[in-house]
């Protein structure tokens, strides 16, 4: 457990960072890629990109008993799979702009005095796709998911500290989940409230992603 007693004067050498709802908004591509997925596949469920905030944030295995609680084992599995692989060729097809404002040009310049890191829930190969998409990966120094390990978003944290040296972090989020995994972290949150979640709880609020280079 890190330090869990922060000010408002805090300054951190490690920036952690969320991907949906804090770098980019997805949904559209997502639900459309994965209605695509579901209709290959005979199933009659209909996703859409409200939907998806919703679940954004969850592990996949949270999302897959959300989305599709009358599928079972390894049927529910293979369409999980089947979603996944389709939303990764979507996003990899998509020429649209689909980053928040300044992302690319906030962590470029965050990267001059701290390190940065991505720590999701998301499947595995999302992160460089994310990274690779908006032009980021130079920036990153190490990130974890859930598809790598296993484990949920409070374990990855924790790994990506311990296995950085970072003495002094903070996550950048947007969902109650995320201020969950920081609290059991013990790791202050910065809310990104322009993304899908109204968290109770927070060290501080952005409106905008550049506005995390004030905080920091």
């Amino acid at each position: 457990m890190f330090k869990n007693q922060y000010t408002n004067t805090m300054k951190f050498d490690g920036v952690i960072l969320d991907i949906d709802g804090t770098i980019w908004n997805t949904t559209e591509i997502v639900a459309d890629a994965w209605n695509k997925a579901i209709e290959c596949s005979h199933y009659n469920i209909k996703i859409t990109a409200d939907i998806l905030k919703n679940e954004f944030g969850k592990t996949m295995e949270k999302i897959a008993d959300d989305l599709f609680p009358f599928i079972k084992g390894s049927e529910r599995s293979l369409l999980l799979k089947k979603c996944c692989a389709e939303e990764q060729h979507a996003l990899r097809l998509n020429t649209k702009k689909i980053e928040y404002t300044g992302v690319f040009e906030t962590i470029k310049k965050i990267a001059e005095t701290h390190r940065i890191f991505i720590v999701s829930n998301c499947q595995k190969g999302y992160i460089e796709l994310v990274m690779d998409k908006v032009g980021i990966t130079p920036f990153i120094s190490d990130y974890e998911c859930f598809g790598n390990t296993g484990k949920g978003k409070s374990f990855n944290i924790v790994d990506i500290i311990r296995r950085n040296g970072i003495a002094d972090p903070v996550y950048v989020g947007d969902t109650q989940g995320d201020s969950d995994a920081c609290k059991e972290a013990g790791v202050p949150f910065i809310w990104a409230s322009y993304g899908f979640g109204k968290p109770v709880s927070y060290y501080a609020a952005v409106k905008s992603f550049c506005e995390i280079e004030n905080l920091i």
